[in-house]
């Protein structure tokens, strides 16, 4: 692992969602060496961390989609610290592995893994969806250390992924690119259409994680579009298709290992996921989808979280 620095926070923790909470700052942090990469135990934590932070950001916001970004907490963690090479010291290393969020709304997810990797202070994350802040509601690569890309409209995170993966080897470097796209975001025509790219090209360094939470904005996802049979249709386009627990590091972790030994063909990863995980009033309910928790429902979050 190159990721040499992560950023270790003394108080990152928010002790209630009421206003004066959510307006402080992180307190004293440093960077520190990393030896190796978590522990299953210790992402378990860092997860849990991290949707803390989403209900923080986006209660302090008053906006945001804290659904979607709360189902994906276990996928990104394990990227992030434990599989990807990383240097948040150095965001734009040539040979880094790449980070794509297609679904582009689950912003806060990305930011809050972000700071605690160490490539910004804690401190912007409460600056969620404000003017001149570079967290932005929509991730943008302008701005932002460590986004990889400019999101907003769906379908076009492994287009992206899949023309980075091609660059790879035009250049001779060995990185991996792994794209997290939405269950809903593959009523996309676009999806599918990069979906036949990649077999074609047999691009074998990328990975396409679908974060299966069976919502989207108007609804279930079997009532405004029914993708199933999914896995299968992955398969179809002659994609090495893994199904997993998207809450289950273990089994999220051999996932990516078992793609990395993919040759001559790319992978798809279905994660079956909770919308909301973690807060039970949040837990398949389709208002989150695109509501930031109240005050009081942010502290009865944080609580839950604790």
């Amino acid at each position: 692992m190159h990721f040499k620095k992560r950023r270790v926070d003394k108080k990152s923790s928010y002790p209630s969602a009421s206003a004066k909470s959510l307006s402080a700052e992180a307190s004293s942090s440093k960077e520190v060496a990393l030896a190796s990469p978590l522990s299953i135990e210790e992402m378990v934590r860092k997860a849990k961390t991290l949707r803390r932070h989403i209900i923080a950001m986006t209660a302090k916001a008053g906006s945001g989609h804290p659904g979607g970004s709360l189902s994906a907490a276990e996928i990104v963690t394990a990227l992030f610290f434990n599989h990807l090479r990383h240097d948040p010291s150095n965001p734009r290393w040539p040979d880094r592995d790449r980070f794509v969020l297609s679904k582009g709304h689950a912003a806060p997810l990305l930011y809050a893994a972000l700071a605690e990797a160490g490539y910004f202070p804690f401190q912007e994350l409460l600056t969620l969806r404000q003017l001149d802040s570079r967290m932005q509601g929509h991730t943008d690569m302008t701005s932002t250390p460590g986004v990889e890309m400019s999101a907003g409209a769906l379908g076009q995170g492994l287009s992206f992924g899949i023309g980075i993966a091609l660059a790879a080897r035009l250049d001779h470097r060995d990185y991996r690119v792994y794209v997290l796209l939405g269950d809903g975001e593959c009523d996309e025509g676009q999806v599918w259409e990069a979906a036949m790219a990649a077999a074609h090209f047999k691009v074998d360094n990328i990975v396409a994680i679908v974060d299966r939470n069976r919502q989207q904005i108007d609804g279930w996802t079997y009532e405004v579009m029914d993708t199933e049979p999914l896995a299968e249709k992955w398969l179809s386009f002659r994609w090495h298709t893994i199904e997993v627990d998207g809450h289950d590091l273990s089994q999220i972790l051999s996932a990516f290992e078992e793609a990395a030994t993919m040759k001559g063909k790319p992978t798809a990863v279905i994660a079956h996921t909770t919308k909301g995980k973690g807060v039970s009033f949040m837990e398949n309910n389709l208002d989150f989808h695109g509501k930031a928790p109240t005050p009081e429902e942010a502290e009865q979050a944080l609580k839950e979280l604790e």
